[in-house]
């Protein structure tokens, strides 16, 4: 009976050490576009009214837990609050943007991009966002 405790305890705690990476607020900094959503990599459909991004490839890719199968990817529903300025905006991850560059950059629906700037602006540097726990 000591025995299977002592086996739990150390199992829960390596899990719990495993997950400690995740929980830390980690602040990234990328670039901030738009994109018209459709059918995401998260295997969702979403639209342009929406508050939804895809993130970086990159990001997207190596997140802990992601697999060959993107729809099964743990990134996908995970909320972020983005800023840039004086603007914040929290958008549910729904994709995977090919076309960015930088690991941490995200390309908003235009809902939500037009919160932290004039759509006309195109592309916004130095866009902060972090993972809302």
């Amino acid at each position: 009976m000591f025995t299977k405790s002592i086996f739990f305890i150390t199992v829960s705690l390596l899990a719990l050490i495993q997950a400690i990476p995740l929980l830390r607020r980690t602040v990234y900094t990328g670039d901030g576009t738009y994109y018209t959503p459709g059918l995401g990599a998260c295997g969702l459909t979403n639209d342009a009214t929406q508050f939804v991004a895809a993130i970086g490839h990159q990001a997207f890719d190596s997140f802990p837990g992601a697999t060959a199968n993107p729809n099964l990817n743990p990134i996908c529903g995970k909320k972020v609050t983005a800023s840039y300025g004086k603007h914040k905006v929290t958008v549910k991850i729904v994709d995977r943007c090919a076309g960015c560059a930088g690991e941490d950059d995200l390309d908003f629906s235009l809902a939500a991009f037009s919160v932290l700037a004039d759509p006309a602006v195109g592309r916004l540097h130095g866009v902060t966002w972090e993972y809302v726990v």
